[in-house]
């Protein structure tokens, strides 16, 4: 069987379309300033890697920030588009930079630096990337590649699935999926979608149905279960890996579930491993 990667561009469509809506909006808008705490976006610059459906990145630009955007799926950029007419009519009249293509890509990352409002050297402020780099193929690398973005002083802001003894099995899933049909994705989804629910409320003892980051169950479970290529490191795995990249801690936030994202926000303090020089 050849591997596939889940497309994520259609699942945002399909959640943008239908399960999109002001109060969700409105969520994704407190936790991402939740997120943020004291760090401050306006006139800063602002890249989102693997923007999805574009909320953190629509947010950002409303907040006053010189935002820029990454995804690897172009579907990705047209979703954008729309969720900017449909939930950010006040930003229609503003067009945010877009670059197509992988972290793991040299030229992208040269392209996404080409496109730094901050001149030449083409660093960023915020660098923002929430569940994504774990589904590269190489998070490893991604991790790299994402963080000499930062510039000194800034932070590097993501989210990154947890390790657990179950993740090898889900590994498998999410393999198993990408290879199947659509009908047979179709019957794994319902499957495999009571069995989330209740292991969710059972850790959160809360409504599965109440997502945080302005999300929708359904869509989260078809992301879970397709989410392929799929890494996962615990709390101290990536920061070591981050802060050998020349950023300090400055905040940790722990998945509610064992298999969710731990969150993290670093601060670059030097620029070990960093491009010392950049020309357009």
């Amino acid at each position: 069987m050849s591997e596939r990667q889940f497309d994520f561009g259609s699942n945002w469509r399909a959640f943008s379309r239908h399960a999109l809506t002001p109060e969700r909006v409105e969520q994704a808008k407190r936790h991402l300033a939740e997120l943020l705490g004291h760090i401050k976006i306006q006139d800063r610059s602002f890249v989102d890697i693997g923007f999805g459906q574009g909320l953190s990145l629509l947010i950002a630009t409303s907040m006053g920030g010189r935002t820029v955007g990454c995804d690897i799926n172009p579907l990705c950029a047209t979703v954008l588009q729309e969720n900017q007419v449909r939930a950010f009519p006040e930003l229609n009249a503003q067009a945010i930079p877009i670059v197509i293509g992988s972290i793991l890509d040299d030229n992208l990352v040269t392209s996404v630096r080409h496109r730094s409002p901050d001149g030449p050297r083409g660093y960023y402020q915020i660098v923002h990337s929430w569940g994504v780099l774990h589904h590269t193929g190489d998070m490893a690398a991604a991790i790299r590649n994402a963080s000499s973005l930062v510039a000194p002083g800034g932070h590097f802001i993501v989210a990154i699935y947890n390790r657990h003894w179950s993740s090898g099995a889900w590994t498998v899933i999410k393999r198993l999926y990408n290879t199947c049909p659509a009908p047979i994705q179709k019957i794994m989804v319902g499957l495999l979608w009571p069995v989330i629910f209740l292991a969710k409320w059972l850790v959160t003892r809360r409504n599965p149905f109440r997502q945080a980051r302005g999300m929708d169950f359904y869509y989260d479970v078809v992301d879970w279960i397709g989410g392929y290529p799929y890494e996962y490191g615990n709390v101290e795995e990536i920061t070591k890996c981050v802060e050998a990249l020349g950023f300090q801690t400055e905040r940790v936030i722990p998945a509610e579930v064992p298999t969710g994202c731990n969150e993290f926000i670093f601060k670059r303090v030097d620029l070990a491993g960093v491009p010392t020089s950049f020309s357009r």
